[in-house]
Protein backbone atom coordinates (compact mmCIF):
# COMPACT_ATOMS: atom_id res chain seq x y z
CA UNK A 1 0.00 0.00 0.00
CA UNK A 2 1.09 3.71 -0.93
CA UNK A 3 2.66 5.29 2.29
CA UNK A 4 3.22 9.22 2.94
CA UNK A 5 6.38 11.20 2.46
CA UNK A 6 8.18 14.02 3.66
CA UNK A 7 10.73 14.94 2.36
CA UNK A 8 8.68 40.46 19.27
CA UNK A 9 11.25 42.59 20.68
CA UNK A 10 14.31 43.36 18.45
CA UNK A 11 17.87 42.85 19.43
CA UNK A 12 19.92 45.63 18.18
CA UNK A 13 23.52 44.47 19.37
CA UNK A 14 24.90 40.82 20.33
CA UNK A 15 22.26 38.41 20.40
CA UNK A 16 20.95 36.72 23.39
CA UNK A 17 22.14 33.55 24.87
CA UNK A 18 20.35 30.64 23.33
CA UNK A 19 17.57 29.08 25.42
CA UNK A 20 16.52 25.63 23.75
CA UNK A 21 14.05 23.85 25.34
CA UNK A 22 14.16 20.15 25.67
CA UNK A 23 12.22 18.05 22.91
CA UNK A 24 9.13 17.79 24.35
CA UNK A 25 7.30 14.32 25.29
CA UNK A 26 5.75 12.91 22.16
CA UNK A 27 4.31 10.15 20.37
CA UNK A 28 1.55 9.95 23.00
CA UNK A 29 -0.87 11.44 20.27
CA UNK A 30 -4.44 12.46 21.38
CA UNK A 31 -7.35 9.82 20.65
CA UNK A 32 -10.36 11.29 19.84
CA UNK A 33 -13.66 9.25 20.58
CA UNK A 34 -14.96 10.43 16.81
CA UNK A 35 -12.39 10.31 13.92
CA UNK A 36 -14.59 12.46 11.54
CA UNK A 37 -12.61 16.03 11.66
CA UNK A 38 -13.08 19.06 9.47
CA UNK A 39 -9.63 18.65 7.35
CA UNK A 40 -7.31 15.91 7.38
CA UNK A 41 -3.06 16.86 6.85
CA UNK A 42 -1.09 14.82 5.21
CA UNK A 43 2.56 15.69 6.57
CA UNK A 44 3.91 17.08 9.99
CA UNK A 45 6.81 18.97 9.38
CA UNK A 46 6.83 23.03 9.32
CA UNK A 47 3.96 23.47 6.90
CA UNK A 48 1.58 20.54 8.44
CA UNK A 49 2.65 21.59 11.96
CA UNK A 50 1.67 25.51 11.24
CA UNK A 51 -1.50 24.46 9.22
CA UNK A 52 -2.96 22.69 11.88
CA UNK A 53 -1.79 25.06 14.58
CA UNK A 54 -3.73 27.24 12.97
CA UNK A 55 -6.98 25.39 12.17
CA UNK A 56 -7.04 24.25 15.74
CA UNK A 57 -6.41 27.50 17.21
CA UNK A 58 -9.73 28.79 15.26
CA UNK A 59 -11.46 25.90 16.74
CA UNK A 60 -11.09 23.12 13.49
CA UNK A 61 -11.15 19.98 14.64
CA UNK A 62 -7.68 18.73 12.81
CA UNK A 63 -6.05 15.14 12.23
CA UNK A 64 -2.24 15.74 11.31
CA UNK A 65 -0.64 12.87 10.18
CA UNK A 66 2.61 12.04 9.87
CA UNK A 67 5.07 9.50 9.13
CA UNK A 68 8.27 10.41 11.25
CA UNK A 69 8.23 10.68 14.92
CA UNK A 70 8.38 13.50 16.49
CA UNK A 71 11.20 13.00 18.75
CA UNK A 72 13.27 11.88 15.80
CA UNK A 73 12.30 15.21 13.85
CA UNK A 74 13.64 17.22 16.55
CA UNK A 75 17.20 15.96 16.32
CA UNK A 76 20.14 18.09 14.32
CA UNK A 77 20.64 14.92 12.60
CA UNK A 78 17.20 14.88 11.34
CA UNK A 79 17.63 18.35 10.14
CA UNK A 80 20.54 20.95 9.83
CA UNK A 81 18.78 23.79 8.12
CA UNK A 82 17.96 26.96 9.54
CA UNK A 83 14.99 28.56 8.47
CA UNK A 84 14.78 32.74 8.14
CA UNK A 85 11.11 33.73 9.02
CA UNK A 86 10.18 36.63 7.79
CA UNK A 87 8.05 39.57 8.66
CA UNK A 88 4.91 38.56 7.33
CA UNK A 89 5.59 34.72 8.41
CA UNK A 90 6.05 35.41 11.91
CA UNK A 91 2.66 37.30 11.77
CA UNK A 92 0.92 34.13 10.90
CA UNK A 93 3.01 32.24 13.73
CA UNK A 94 1.62 34.47 16.20
CA UNK A 95 -1.87 33.61 14.67
CA UNK A 96 -1.23 30.32 15.12
CA UNK A 97 0.23 30.98 18.98
CA UNK A 98 3.47 29.51 18.78
CA UNK A 99 5.60 32.94 18.69
CA UNK A 100 5.54 33.37 22.51
CA UNK A 101 7.39 29.97 22.77
CA UNK A 102 9.88 30.93 19.35
CA UNK A 103 10.75 34.78 20.46
CA UNK A 104 13.28 34.00 23.31
CA UNK A 105 15.06 31.58 20.29
CA UNK A 106 14.85 34.47 17.88
CA UNK A 107 17.64 36.46 16.12
CA UNK A 108 16.61 39.10 13.81
CA UNK A 109 17.77 39.81 10.83
CA UNK A 110 18.65 43.99 11.10
CA UNK A 111 20.77 44.52 8.40
CA UNK A 112 20.92 42.74 4.84
CA UNK A 113 24.05 43.14 2.66
CA UNK A 114 24.07 42.12 -1.15
CA UNK A 115 27.26 41.36 -3.45
CA UNK A 116 28.21 40.11 -6.16
CA UNK A 117 31.83 38.61 -7.11
CA UNK A 118 34.65 40.67 -5.42
CA UNK A 119 32.86 43.70 -5.46
CA UNK A 120 31.88 45.60 -1.86
CA UNK A 121 28.44 45.98 -0.76
CA UNK A 122 26.90 46.75 -3.44
CA UNK A 123 23.49 47.23 -1.82
CA UNK A 124 22.25 47.05 1.84
CA UNK A 125 18.97 47.33 3.52
CA UNK A 126 18.58 48.33 6.75
CA UNK A 127 15.61 47.87 9.49
CA UNK A 128 16.10 51.88 10.24
CA UNK A 129 14.48 51.83 6.83
CA UNK A 130 11.24 50.02 7.58
CA UNK A 131 10.24 51.91 10.72
CA UNK A 132 12.75 49.75 12.67
CA UNK A 133 11.34 46.34 11.78
CA UNK A 134 14.01 43.46 11.31
CA UNK A 135 13.50 41.56 8.29
CA UNK A 136 13.06 38.43 9.54
CA UNK A 137 14.73 35.90 12.48
CA UNK A 138 16.26 33.25 12.32
CA UNK A 139 15.72 29.39 13.73
CA UNK A 140 16.87 25.87 13.69
CA UNK A 141 14.43 24.15 11.97
CA UNK A 142 14.27 21.97 14.85
CA UNK A 143 12.99 24.85 17.22
CA UNK A 144 10.24 25.34 14.98
CA UNK A 145 9.29 21.67 14.84
CA UNK A 146 9.30 21.56 18.77
CA UNK A 147 6.98 24.82 18.88
CA UNK A 148 4.52 23.69 16.36
CA UNK A 149 4.43 19.94 18.60
CA UNK A 150 4.08 21.74 21.50
CA UNK A 151 1.37 23.65 20.00
CA UNK A 152 -0.77 20.70 18.41
CA UNK A 153 -0.60 18.53 21.52
CA UNK A 154 -1.93 21.53 23.92
CA UNK A 155 -4.98 22.10 21.27
CA UNK A 156 -7.75 19.89 22.15
CA UNK A 157 -9.44 20.06 18.29
CA UNK A 158 -6.35 18.77 17.23
CA UNK A 159 -4.76 15.20 16.81
CA UNK A 160 -1.18 14.37 15.97
CA UNK A 161 -0.71 11.35 15.17
CA UNK A 162 2.67 10.38 14.64
CA UNK A 163 3.89 8.10 13.51
CA UNK A 164 1.84 6.72 11.25
CA UNK A 165 1.53 5.75 7.76
CA UNK A 166 -1.42 5.61 5.49
CA UNK A 167 -2.10 2.42 3.92
CA UNK A 168 -4.97 3.47 2.16
CA UNK A 169 -6.61 6.91 0.83
CA UNK A 170 -9.81 7.05 -0.85
CA UNK A 171 -12.98 9.31 -1.99
CA UNK A 172 -16.10 7.83 -0.19
CA UNK A 173 -18.97 10.01 -1.12
CA UNK A 174 -18.65 13.26 0.90
CA UNK A 175 -15.56 12.80 2.52
CA UNK A 176 -12.64 11.30 2.18
CA UNK A 177 -11.56 8.67 4.05
CA UNK A 178 -7.45 7.48 5.49
CA UNK A 179 -7.17 3.93 6.84
CA UNK A 180 -3.74 4.10 8.83
CA UNK A 181 -1.55 1.13 9.62
CA UNK A 182 -3.58 -0.82 12.24
CA UNK A 183 -6.54 -0.62 10.74
CA UNK A 184 -7.55 3.13 12.08
CA UNK A 185 -9.82 4.77 9.77
CA UNK A 186 -10.14 8.70 9.73
CA UNK A 187 -12.67 11.20 7.97
CA UNK A 188 -13.07 14.66 6.85
CA UNK A 189 -14.26 16.61 3.86
CA UNK A 190 -11.33 17.95 3.22
CA UNK A 191 -7.43 16.83 2.91
CA UNK A 192 -4.90 18.63 2.63
CA UNK A 193 -1.01 17.61 1.32
CA UNK A 194 1.59 19.58 3.74
CA UNK A 195 4.08 16.64 2.70
CA UNK A 196 7.08 18.04 0.45
CA UNK A 197 8.15 17.67 -2.63
CA UNK A 198 7.75 14.17 -3.25
CA UNK A 199 4.54 14.43 -1.96
CA UNK A 200 2.31 11.14 -1.75
CA UNK A 201 -0.91 13.10 -1.63
CA UNK A 202 -0.01 15.00 -5.25
CA UNK A 203 1.15 11.76 -6.64
CA UNK A 204 -2.66 10.07 -5.26
CA UNK A 205 -4.84 12.61 -6.61
CA UNK A 206 -2.59 12.18 -9.94
CA UNK A 207 -1.46 15.99 -9.86
CA UNK A 208 1.30 16.54 -12.10
CA UNK A 209 4.24 18.84 -11.75
CA UNK A 210 6.26 21.28 -13.96
CA UNK A 211 9.84 20.61 -12.82
CA UNK A 212 13.60 21.21 -13.46
CA UNK A 213 16.67 20.59 -11.59
CA UNK A 214 19.64 23.29 -11.88
CA UNK A 215 21.87 21.13 -11.34
CA UNK A 216 23.37 22.69 -8.00
CA UNK A 217 23.08 21.91 -4.92
CA UNK A 218 23.07 23.50 -1.55
CA UNK A 219 25.65 22.60 1.46
CA UNK A 220 24.48 23.95 4.62
CA UNK A 221 26.05 24.04 8.13
CA UNK A 222 26.51 26.27 10.92
CA UNK A 223 29.63 28.31 11.65
CA UNK A 224 31.28 29.81 14.42
CA UNK A 225 33.16 32.92 13.66
CA UNK A 226 35.66 34.94 15.60
CA UNK A 227 33.63 38.02 16.03
CA UNK A 228 29.71 38.94 16.24
CA UNK A 229 27.63 38.90 13.02
CA UNK A 230 25.79 42.00 14.14
CA UNK A 231 22.28 40.51 13.08
CA UNK A 232 23.52 41.29 9.04
CA UNK A 233 22.26 38.54 6.37
CA UNK A 234 24.94 38.62 3.91
CA UNK A 235 24.03 37.26 -0.19
CA UNK A 236 27.03 37.00 -1.96
CA UNK A 237 26.23 36.04 -5.89
CA UNK A 238 28.88 33.90 -7.34
CA UNK A 239 29.39 32.29 -10.59
CA UNK A 240 28.72 28.85 -9.12
CA UNK A 241 25.71 30.09 -6.89
CA UNK A 242 25.02 32.19 -3.90
CA UNK A 243 26.58 32.13 -1.05
CA UNK A 244 24.52 33.29 1.90
CA UNK A 245 25.03 33.75 5.94
CA UNK A 246 22.40 33.82 8.20
CA UNK A 247 22.59 35.14 11.54
CA UNK A 248 21.89 32.88 14.51
CA UNK A 249 21.95 32.83 17.81
CA UNK A 250 24.75 32.58 20.19
CA UNK A 251 25.90 29.03 20.60
CA UNK A 252 25.14 27.23 24.46
CA UNK A 253 29.11 27.92 24.94
CA UNK A 254 28.55 31.92 24.01
CA UNK A 255 30.40 31.41 20.46
CA UNK A 256 29.09 33.79 17.60
CA UNK A 257 26.93 31.46 14.66
CA UNK A 258 25.97 32.25 11.49
CA UNK A 259 24.01 29.74 9.72
CA UNK A 260 25.62 28.69 5.89
CA UNK A 261 23.64 28.04 2.33
CA UNK A 262 26.50 27.53 0.13
CA UNK A 263 25.39 26.93 -3.51
CA UNK A 264 27.78 24.72 -5.64
CA UNK A 265 27.48 23.94 -8.79
CA UNK A 266 30.13 21.07 -9.47
CA UNK A 267 30.23 17.31 -10.20
CA UNK A 268 29.77 15.18 -6.53
CA UNK A 269 33.14 14.24 -6.17
CA UNK A 270 34.51 17.61 -6.07
CA UNK A 271 31.56 19.28 -3.54
CA UNK A 272 32.44 20.92 -0.57
CA UNK A 273 30.58 18.29 1.55
CA UNK A 274 33.31 15.79 1.01
CA UNK A 275 36.80 18.62 2.11
CA UNK A 276 38.50 17.75 4.51
CA UNK A 277 37.86 19.86 7.88
CA UNK A 278 41.10 22.06 7.41
CA UNK A 279 39.99 23.07 4.05
CA UNK A 280 36.31 23.20 4.30
CA UNK A 281 37.00 25.76 7.57
CA UNK A 282 39.35 27.32 5.38
CA UNK A 283 37.16 27.47 2.35
CA UNK A 284 34.41 29.08 4.62
CA UNK A 285 36.74 31.70 6.06
CA UNK A 286 37.79 32.90 2.23
CA UNK A 287 34.11 33.50 1.61
CA UNK A 288 32.66 34.90 4.73
CA UNK A 289 33.52 38.77 4.89
CA UNK A 290 36.66 39.74 6.64
CA UNK A 291 34.80 41.75 9.47
CA UNK A 292 33.48 37.88 10.75
CA UNK A 293 37.14 36.97 11.51
CA UNK A 294 38.13 33.47 11.43
CA UNK A 295 35.16 30.69 10.75
CA UNK A 296 35.10 26.94 11.55
CA UNK A 297 32.66 24.47 10.93
CA UNK A 298 30.33 23.46 14.09
CA UNK A 299 27.82 20.57 13.58
CA UNK A 300 27.00 18.77 10.75
CA UNK A 301 27.22 19.48 7.01
CA UNK A 302 24.51 18.33 4.75
CA UNK A 303 23.81 18.79 1.22
CA UNK A 304 20.50 19.27 -0.76
CA UNK A 305 19.64 19.10 -4.72
CA UNK A 306 18.01 22.68 -5.96
CA UNK A 307 15.56 22.53 -8.24
CA UNK A 308 12.04 24.38 -8.86
CA UNK A 309 8.95 22.31 -8.75
CA UNK A 310 5.55 23.79 -9.29
CA UNK A 311 1.99 21.85 -9.31
CA UNK A 312 -0.03 22.42 -12.58
CA UNK A 313 -3.44 22.63 -10.18
CA UNK A 314 -3.12 22.79 -6.24
CA UNK A 315 -6.50 21.09 -5.92
CA UNK A 316 -8.17 17.77 -6.80
CA UNK A 317 -11.40 16.39 -5.88
CA UNK A 318 -11.59 17.31 -1.99
CA UNK A 319 -8.25 17.79 -1.65
CA UNK A 320 -5.66 20.62 -1.77
CA UNK A 321 -2.21 20.94 -1.71
CA UNK A 322 0.31 23.63 0.07
CA UNK A 323 3.84 24.77 0.69
CA UNK A 324 6.57 22.77 -1.15
CA UNK A 325 3.81 19.92 -1.99
CA UNK A 326 2.16 22.97 -4.67
CA UNK A 327 5.64 24.34 -4.88
CA UNK A 328 9.46 24.65 -4.69
CA UNK A 329 11.91 27.36 -5.41
CA UNK A 330 15.58 27.96 -5.40
CA UNK A 331 16.39 29.30 -2.16
CA UNK A 332 18.14 32.11 -3.29
CA UNK A 333 15.79 34.54 -1.95
CA UNK A 334 15.34 32.78 1.63
CA UNK A 335 11.20 32.55 0.70
CA UNK A 336 10.73 29.26 0.35
CA UNK A 337 8.86 28.31 3.47
CA UNK A 338 7.35 31.93 3.63
CA UNK A 339 5.59 31.05 0.63
CA UNK A 340 4.27 28.11 1.92
CA UNK A 341 3.31 30.03 5.26
CA UNK A 342 0.90 32.41 2.74
CA UNK A 343 -0.53 29.89 1.54
CA UNK A 344 -1.76 28.21 4.90
CA UNK A 345 -2.80 31.43 6.10
CA UNK A 346 -5.28 31.80 2.63
CA UNK A 347 -6.73 28.70 3.09
CA UNK A 348 -7.37 28.84 6.65
CA UNK A 349 -9.30 32.62 6.15
CA UNK A 350 -11.14 30.49 3.62
CA UNK A 351 -11.84 27.89 5.58
CA UNK A 352 -13.34 30.24 8.29
CA UNK A 353 -15.07 31.98 5.42
CA UNK A 354 -16.66 28.86 4.71
CA UNK A 355 -17.68 27.65 7.96
CA UNK A 356 -19.48 31.14 8.54
CA UNK A 357 -21.13 30.69 5.60
CA UNK A 358 -22.34 26.56 5.99
CA UNK A 359 -20.07 25.66 3.50
CA UNK A 360 -18.72 21.95 2.58
CA UNK A 361 -15.13 22.50 3.62
CA UNK A 362 -14.01 20.44 0.41
CA UNK A 363 -16.44 21.87 -2.01
CA UNK A 364 -15.26 22.79 -5.88
CA UNK A 365 -15.97 26.83 -4.64
CA UNK A 366 -14.15 26.44 -1.80
CA UNK A 367 -11.12 25.06 -3.48
CA UNK A 368 -11.58 27.13 -6.74
CA UNK A 369 -11.37 30.28 -4.20
CA UNK A 370 -7.96 28.63 -2.55
CA UNK A 371 -5.98 28.28 -5.91
CA UNK A 372 -7.56 32.17 -7.39
CA UNK A 373 -5.73 33.26 -3.89
CA UNK A 374 -2.15 31.49 -4.36
CA UNK A 375 -1.30 30.91 -7.64
CA UNK A 376 -0.52 34.14 -9.27
CA UNK A 377 1.87 34.62 -5.98
CA UNK A 378 3.12 31.61 -5.93
CA UNK A 379 4.15 31.55 -9.71
CA UNK A 380 5.33 35.33 -9.34
CA UNK A 381 7.66 33.91 -6.66
CA UNK A 382 8.94 30.88 -8.56
CA UNK A 383 9.87 32.86 -11.63
CA UNK A 384 11.43 35.45 -9.73
CA UNK A 385 13.53 33.26 -8.07
CA UNK A 386 14.75 31.22 -11.47
CA UNK A 387 15.38 34.55 -12.94
CA UNK A 388 17.48 35.53 -10.30
CA UNK A 389 19.72 32.32 -10.13
CA UNK A 390 20.70 32.40 -13.92
CA UNK A 391 21.16 35.84 -13.84
CA UNK A 392 23.34 35.65 -10.78
CA UNK A 393 25.11 32.65 -11.61
CA UNK A 394 27.29 33.41 -14.53
CA UNK A 395 30.16 35.11 -15.65
CA UNK A 396 29.40 35.27 -19.30
CA UNK A 397 30.13 39.23 -20.01
CA UNK A 398 28.21 41.70 -20.02
CA UNK A 399 25.90 40.37 -17.44
CA UNK A 400 28.64 40.63 -14.51
CA UNK A 401 28.14 44.60 -15.35
CA UNK A 402 24.65 44.78 -15.58
CA UNK A 403 24.23 43.18 -11.92
CA UNK A 404 26.38 45.44 -10.92
CA UNK A 405 24.67 48.76 -12.18
CA UNK A 406 21.31 46.90 -11.53
CA UNK A 407 22.11 46.66 -7.82
CA UNK A 408 23.61 50.11 -7.74
CA UNK A 409 20.50 51.62 -9.25
CA UNK A 410 18.39 50.05 -6.74
CA UNK A 411 20.22 51.04 -4.19
CA UNK A 412 19.90 54.71 -5.28
CA UNK A 413 15.80 54.50 -6.84
CA UNK A 414 14.05 54.35 -3.06
CA UNK A 415 10.58 53.42 -5.07
CA UNK A 416 12.51 50.07 -5.99
CA UNK A 417 14.26 49.31 -2.82
CA UNK A 418 11.76 49.59 -0.79
CA UNK A 419 9.75 47.07 -3.31
CA UNK A 420 12.71 44.95 -2.61
CA UNK A 421 12.81 45.21 0.90
CA UNK A 422 8.92 44.70 1.41
CA UNK A 423 9.67 41.42 -0.52
CA UNK A 424 12.43 40.25 2.01
CA UNK A 425 10.07 41.35 4.89
CA UNK A 426 7.85 38.60 3.51
CA UNK A 427 4.54 41.31 3.05
CA UNK A 428 3.15 39.13 0.03
CA UNK A 429 1.25 40.85 -2.87
CA UNK A 430 -1.51 42.18 -0.85
CA UNK A 431 0.39 44.48 1.16
CA UNK A 432 1.32 47.06 -0.95
CA UNK A 433 2.12 50.24 0.85
CA UNK A 434 3.12 48.56 4.17
CA UNK A 435 6.70 49.66 4.60
CA UNK A 436 5.50 53.57 4.29
CA UNK A 437 2.57 52.66 6.66
CA UNK A 438 5.59 51.45 9.05
CA UNK A 439 8.00 54.33 8.59
CA UNK A 440 4.86 56.33 9.17
CA UNK A 441 3.75 54.85 12.33
CA UNK A 442 7.90 54.70 13.56
CA UNK A 443 7.68 58.52 12.76
CA UNK A 444 4.69 59.21 14.62
CA UNK A 445 5.45 57.56 17.70
CA UNK A 446 8.47 59.51 17.55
Amino acid sequence: MSKTRNTTPDMHNKPRRSAVKAAPKLGAAKKSNNDHYDVMIIGGGLSGGALASLLGTEGFRVACIDRDAPVTQTTEEFDGRTTAISWGSQKILDRAGVWDELDPLACPIRTIDILDGGSPVLLRFGSEEVGDQSFGWIFENRLIRIALFNRMKELDSVDHLAPAQIEKLEQNGDVMQVTLKGGRTLTAPLVVGADGRNSFTRDWAGITSRSWSYNQRAIVCVAEHEHPHNNVAVEHFHEQGPFATLPMMDGPDGSYRSSVVWTEHCPEHQSALKYPQDVFDAALTARFPDQYGWVRQAGGRFAYPLGLQHAHTYTATRLALVADAAHGIHPIAGQGLNLGFRDLDALCDILIAARDDGSDFGSDEILARYERARRADNMAMAGATDSLNRLFSTGLPPLPLLRKIGLKMVAKFPPAKQFFMQQAMGAGSGSRGLLHDLVREAKTAS
